[in-house]
């Protein structure tokens, strides 16, 4: 499985890792926090961007694959995430692409 971690990757990321792995067995899996982009404090684990390719979502909608990610998640999505992008492609679909980059915060007081 291609995979992106890093030695910093913290424990709910850790945790988001994992669960998609056990859902999806994914091909291709990135989870990235995106939470110093935001006005949150530092060392937060709030925003997450999530790149999932796997043979589970073949002939599905969009939307019924982003159901089962935010399924697969629903517990760090009611706790500690504050926002999830989901990118899911079925494998037959991923090509290597790269996901555009996330817009930047627009404002908002510390969560």
């Amino acid at each position: 499985m291609a995979s992106t971690t890093g030695a910093s990757e913290g424990p709910v990321s850790m945790i988001i890792r994992e669960k998609l792995t056990q859902a999806f067995h994914p091909s291709h899996l990135e989870v990235i926090c995106e939470s110093h982009m935001h006005n949150v404090p530092k060392g937060s684990e709030k925003h997450f961007k999530v790149s999932v390719v796997s043979d589970k979502f073949e002939g599905l909608p969009l939307i019924k694959r982003h159901r089962l990610v935010n399924e697969a998640l629903a517990e760090e999505l009611a706790g500690p995430v504050h926002a999830l992008r989901i990118d899911a492609y079925p494998t037959s679909q991923y090509t290597g692409q790269k996901s555009a980059p996330s817009p930047a915060c627009r404002g908002g007081g510390a969560l």
